[in-house]
């Protein structure tokens, strides 16, 4: 299939305002007689469903969750980026543009995140509206802080909750629309299936979570909005409930998925700990503008680190890059920490980690500003650790953190199935193959607020959509799949628990497909998932019943999925024999051990088509007209 990503002509700086000038309108009388589905409630979905009820749309707007305001969200910490540039140090447009560009290692298209950089500065006009607590310079100012990436400070932020602040401020805007009968709000319901009629998406089949009834429901169009499948790996920073269910029904029902093995390794978060743990704690990338990474320059050294003198220390990111030091991207820091693991250099009881000390700065500026900084993030530390970070540094070790990859979907932000939107990280988004620090907010918010809202009018418009109720008989054909797989499930009544398998995925994903990968490994996991696979539809135990509130059943359905998108994850990452961003293939790299980019041949979006077995590539290729493609340095 020819992907038609369906950018607009003309200049880069120009194509989105031609784009909006050429989109059919929906009459305000008119948007009253469609009904739009948006599953997901965080900040791409509350966001889409507030604007679109605000514009008259009628809205049904479904979560997993008990409270939109629970959408995982809540958990981003360090900042928002936009090109304000109000510390007047030469940012930009253009400059927020390439540094985007460059941190994804030149896997992005470039038109999309153009317009991302330019809707960037309406993202923190329309918060601050709304009320989102933005820090401020004394004088009243927004303030700006650095981060990952950038030679900059453009990333506005609340303490260390910014996502949450700005989750609040996009609750509101949807409860607002629920006070005025435009939103209706399902809460603890979970999409299992994409209805499609007449090759348009016209509805989904879920279940409710409290019931466990499976409800239908019908519409003129599907958003879906639910975020990443970073839990594929068990050990993330992802909530437990963070799953790619819905987005992989859709890519079952013809929605091609891609850049699958695109993952992004967070340097900043807190070490695991034993095998007790379900999930990884992060700690803000902000916390790197004033912490310094370092660890004992000899091998297996095990004094505490205030016995460590600095002549004996290796601060490696300020030695290795200079001109960044320790603002690297994320994926130059997460591969640089595990390599002076590997080489011996690890502290803590496990050797898995590296400090972050945060002494040179209170020395300099003050334990007081330091908190004011970041001290909920240090609070929070403590509580899990049991170490003061204001008089010992943080350990610290990478950890799965977020997925560049997801549905494809054109510039139009519509999948390959007609009628299907995908927004925020469920999309295969913006960030090529590495996120740069803070822009994850970014996206999610540009997304539902500026650009699907436009965009959907002219599909609405341009597209015959017969009214469809749920009596259709696709919709009991779906219903009745949903069913049968839930029986299924249930009926196996084997001897290892769900979390078992999820577990074992977790160890081969992370340990074949995780920070650095190779051929071999690769292989072994492609022979590895469908053996577990084969085991978890034998053996898995999966006590209750359907019709009932079952935590055990519905984590069964999403570590099923996950057990096919695993294989194809490891599929994507096999045909990508390249390193680009947080993808590093051992076989390709430079003589100083940096990523090493095949343009010639991997300089395209692969988005794999289901077809039941073995999955059909399809390529985007990716044309750079505006950025010079080079070898990435942060030196």
């Amino acid at each position: 299939m020819i992907l038609d990503a369906r950018i607009p002509q003309g200049p880069i700086q120009e194509k989105w305002d031609s784009r909006k000038n050429e989109l059919k309108l929906v009459n305000p009388a008119n948007k009253r007689r469609y009904t739009v589905l948006v599953v997901g409630t965080g900040l791409a979905g509350a966001s889409c469903a507030a604007s679109l009820a605000e514009m008259g749309y009628n809205v049904k707007n479904f979560c997993i969750q008990d409270s939109p305001r629970r959408a995982h969200s809540i958990a981003a910490q360090g900042g928002i980026n936009a090109a304000k540039n109000y510390p007047n140090d030469g940012d930009s447009v253009w400059r927020l543009f390439y540094d985007t560009i460059k941190g994804g290692d030149y896997r992005s298209r470039e038109a999309n995140v153009y317009r991302l950089a330019q809707l960037s500065s309406n993202i923190i006009d329309q918060c601050v509206a709304q009320g989102v607590p933005f820090a401020r310079e004394y004088g009243g100012l927004l303030a700006n802080r650095s981060f990952g990436g950038a030679l900059v400070s453009r990333t506005f932020y609340a303490r260390g909750q910014t996502g949450q602040q700005l989750l609040l401020g996009a609750y509101s805007a949807l409860m607002r629309q629920v006070d005025a009968g435009r939103v209706e709000l399902y809460p603890r319901f979970e999409m299992l299936d994409l209805v499609v009629i007449d090759g348009k998406a016209r509805g989904i089949v879920g279940r409710n979570l409290v019931t466990g009834e499976i409800e239908r429901y019908a519409g003129h169009m599907v958003v879906l909005a639910t975020g990443g499948y970073g839990a594929v790996y068990f050990l993330s920073t992802n909530a437990m409930n963070s799953n790619v269910t819905a987005a992989w029904r859709c890519h079952k029902r013809g929605a091609f998925f891609a850049n699958p093995c695109y993952t992004q390794i967070h340097p900043t978060c807190i070490p695991v700990s034993g095998t007790h743990q379900s999930k990884l704690t992060l700690m803000s990338e902000s916390l790197r503008n004033d912490g310094r990474v370092w660890v004992p320059k000899g091998k297996g050294d095990t004094r505490s680190p205030d016995q460590i003198p600095e002549g004996e220390r290796d601060y490696y990111l300020e030695r290795k890059y200079p001109s960044f030091g320790n603002l690297v991207p994320r994926d130059v820091a997460s591969r640089n920490a595990k390599e002076v693991c590997d080489e011996g250099h690890g502290v803590g009881s496990s050797g898995l980690s590296v400090y972050l000390d945060f002494a040179d700065s209170i020395n300099r500026l003050g334990e007081n500003l330091i908190r004011e900084r970041y001290g909920n993030l240090f609070e929070m530390y403590e509580r899990i650790t049991g170490e003061n970070p204001y008089r010992v540094p943080m350990r610290i070790y990478p950890a799965v953190h977020y997925t560049m990859g997801g549905l494809w979907v054109d510039y139009d932000l519509m999948s390959t199935v007609p009628g299907l939107f995908v927004l925020g990280e469920a999309n295969f988004s913006d960030h090529g193959a590495n996120r740069l620090g803070a822009s994850a907010l970014m996206q999610g918010l540009c997304d539902g607020y500026f650009v699907a809202p436009y965009t959907m009018g002219d599909y609405l418009t341009a597209t015959e959509l017969p009214e469809v109720t749920t009596e259709h008989p696709a919709f009991a054909d779906h219903e009745a799949e949903v069913r049968a797989k839930l029986e299924r499930l249930l009926s196996i009544q084997g001897e290892k628990t769900v979390t078992e398998f999820h577990r074992e995925l977790g160890e081969i994903m992370w340990n074949r497909v995780g920070m650095a990968r190779n051929a071999a490994g690769l292989k072994e996991a492609l022979e590895e998932i469908p053996k577990l696979r084969e085991e978890f539809w034998q053996n898995v135990k999966v006590p209750g019943s359907q019709d009932m509130f079952n935590k055990n059943l519905e984590v069964a359905g999403r570590v099923a999925d996950f057990l096919e998108l695993g294989e194809l994850m490891a599929h994507d990452a096999l045909q990508r024999s390249e390193s680009c961003g947080g993808h590093f293939r051992e076989e390709s790299q430079t003589p100083e051990g940096e990523a090493l980019r095949n343009d010639e041949d991997f300089s395209y979006v692969a988005a794999w088509e289901y077809n039941g077995g073995e999955p059909d590539l399809n390529q985007e290729h990716l044309i750079f007209e505006y950025i010079k493609l080079s070898q990435r340095s942060y030196k």
